[in-house]
């Protein structure tokens, strides 16, 4: 079924670059959200098996990962679809954009069902192409840097995971085997030469960084979620940085069963906490409001790896963080496309008063900022109890005593220009000419936020047997 998905995904993309009618463009997109979701009920039902010559495996974290990539897709077309009404200037340039989408969550798709670390990387790298072109989309001086910085970073990060499989290839053969799908690295793992080991686990780590959003190379994602459109932005903040967790974890599944945990753990932790920190940072002076949910997606993925790395109920909070993140992040950039078509600005001097000019929206902005920060009742507020208390049961003290401090800053700075956003009048602001926002364009981030709370609080007996299954092969 992958390969079949693969070409039609492939075939759409090609039509929708060579297309110039509207209309057409829309029927081709609305074929592949169509395909996407039979796609992923597809594998849904066919979990663990084996496909295309076992390089692909619905797994239950592939799974998991794959209903929450359909399910934010679809506003993702949607909103592009707005954006494009209202701003298109150029048929060919809207034929690319869609076309580039396409791609991208074809290849993300194919990146969580990946059993096989080669056809991980390859499919990574492929998003970082069709995410260029998303970048780009404007086609002005920002947009341009903001696209050279990204493949300029995930260049480099995609060498350093190369390098690390390298490595992971000559400790495999040390010890007489050359398979490097994950259940075969799973499988020796014990056997691995523990020197190569660890310079692979350091280089495809450090690679990985640079989707997940994690220091070192969290660099090339606040670029790229600041220039591109908000519907694109929306992806590679949610979805695209699940790409690079899938990436480690999987090969972090394999470091666990080895005398190396320990060690790997520590390089966790020590990325993480500066992670957080660099979020904090920049959360105080930044004052772009898409750089803004950049960092703060920074220090999600911080917490995420904290909550790895402690282990126990860590692995499976985890988990639930990295899911609920994307539909609360995903959920904030949609509405970011509204508030700039409102201002015309994305910098927070220049905004207000946002209850005045689009009610529905404030709703939407106030509701996923208590969702981002983990308060009650937002899902996200469970997962990060869960890690606290992964971290405490760890030893983890000094940890979680900087990790509360840190995030008690962050919340009070990310509050601050939230509020000023919604209550705040601003300054200079002619209001004459603000456009009308239709209340249902905000209905899509409704229903995400719905799923963070919904998920959080009363998950279904099936979505937490599937993260359940999804950490079985790591130490308990």
């Amino acid at each position: 079924m992958i390969a079949a998905y693969l070409i039609f995904a492939f075939v759409i993309s090609t039509l929708l670059f060579f297309n110039k009618n509207r209309l057409l463009n829309y029927l081709l997109a609305g074929a592949f959200l169509i395909a996407q979701w039979c796609f992923t009920i597809y594998e849904y039902t066919h979990k663990n098996a084996v496909e295309f010559y076992g390089f692909f495996r619905p797994d239950a974290l592939a799974v998991l990962l794959l209903i929450t990539l359909s399910i934010i897709a679809i506003p993702a077309y949607y909103h592009s679809y707005v954006y494009i009404k209202k701003d298109e200037k150029n048929a060919g340039h809207r034929g690319i954009y869609f076309s580039a989408m396409t791609i991208l969550i074809a290849a993300i798709a194919a990146a969580y069902l990946s059993n096989h670390i080669a056809v991980t990387w390859i499919f990574v790298e492929l998003t970082t192409l069709s995410a260029s072109a998303l970048i780009y989309h404007r086609r002005n001086a920002n947009s341009l840097e903001g696209t050279w910085k990204y493949i300029f970073v995930c260049s480099i990060s995609i060498t350093f995971v190369f390098i690390g499989i390298l490595f992971l290839s000559i400790a495999l053969q040390q010890a007489g085997h050359n398979n490097l799908s994950f259940p075969a690295l799973l499988q020796h793992a014990k056997s691995l030469n523990i020197f190569w080991l660890r310079l692979a686990f350091i280089f495809i780590f450090t690679g990985y960084t640079a989707k997940l959003g994690l220091v070192p190379m969290y660099t090339a994602g606040i670029d790229a979620k600041d220039k591109a459109p908000s519907p694109a932005g929306a992806l590679l903040s949610s979805v695209l940085m699940n790409v690079g967790f899938v990436g480690i974890f999987r090969f972090y599944e394999v470091i666990a069963a080895t005398s190396i945990h320990h060690w790997a753990n520590h390089i966790i932790i020590i990325a993480a906490l500066l992670s957080v920190f660099i979020a904090t940072v920049y959360m105080l002076k930044v004052k772009n409001i898409k750089r803004m949910l950049a960092y703060s997606s920074i220090e999600h993925t911080g917490i995420v790896m904290l909550g790895l790395a402690a282990g126990g109920i860590g692995y499976y909070a985890a988990i639930l963080h990295i899911i609920l993140h994307a539909f609360t992040k995903s959920s904030m950039f949609f509405q970011i496309g509204q508030v700039y078509r409102v201002f015309k600005s994305k910098s927070i001097y220049d905004v207000g008063n946002y209850f005045k000019y689009n009610p529905t929206g404030a709703i939407v902005m106030l509701l996923a900022f208590i969702c981002s920060t983990a308060m009650p009742p937002s899902g996200l507020f469970v997962s990060e109890f869960m890690i606290f208390r992964s971290l405490f049961e760890a030893h983890y003290l000094f940890v979680l005593i900087m990790l509360l401090f840190l995030l008690t800053i962050i919340i009070w700075a990310f509050g601050k220009n939230v509020f000023k956003l919604l209550y705040t009048p601003a300054v200079g602001f002619n209001d004459k000419n603000v456009p009308k926002i239709n209340p249902y364009e905000s209905l899509s981030q409704f229903i995400l936020l719905g799923l963070v709370i919904y998920l959080g609080i009363n998950p279904p007996a099936e979505f937490v047997a599937l993260i359940k299954e999804a950490i079985q092969n790591l130490p308990q």
